[in-house]
């Protein structure tokens, strides 16, 4: 794999993993009020957790964006790894925040008050699995066509 091509992929995967956190934050964790990064303690820790996460995200895409214009600037932009590494790291996060921080370390769960749990943590880390399976597909189809080139 070229440098260029890697620091590419670095980049784009930084920006997914920022923006599948925000895509989180924003949309689980605001508008429908699911739950909150850290569940486990007052409601003034839990908004303040999401606040964290929030700045964390925040630092991802903007570092991710300055990443990616230094690649841009080297020279072209391969799209397809560019694809690749953004659904990489969204995956990623998201398989992620559904194994570890759910199940593992029980900071919070996908949602509370449902009589069935199973289906939130399934449908949370099929999407995730999707995401990465996409990722990976588009950078081995990358790879294939490199090496016809």
């Amino acid at each position: 794999m070229s440098d260029h091509r890697a620091r590419l992929f670095r980049a784009t995967l930084v920006i997914g993993i920022g923006l599948m956190a925000a895509v989180d934050e924003i949309i689980f964790h605001q508008l429908l009020a699911w739950h909150h990064f850290y569940d486990r303690s007052t409601p003034t820790v839990a908004l303040f957790t999401d606040g964290l996460l929030h700045a964390a995200e925040l630092v991802a895409v903007v570092s991710g964006f300055f990443l990616y214009a230094d690649v841009r600037r080297d020279g072209p932009i391969d799209r397809r790894a560019a694809w690749s590494g953004l659904l990489i790291g969204a995956g990623g996060f998201q398989l992620f925040d559904g194994l570890i921080d759910h199940k593992v370390l029980r900071v919070h769960q996908v949602r509370y008050g449902v009589d069935n749990l199973l289906m939130y943590d399934l449908a949370w880390n099929a999407a995730g699995v999707a995401l990465l399976l996409i990722g990976l597909w588009l950078w081995r189809g990358r790879d294939r066509t490199a090496r016809t080139q």
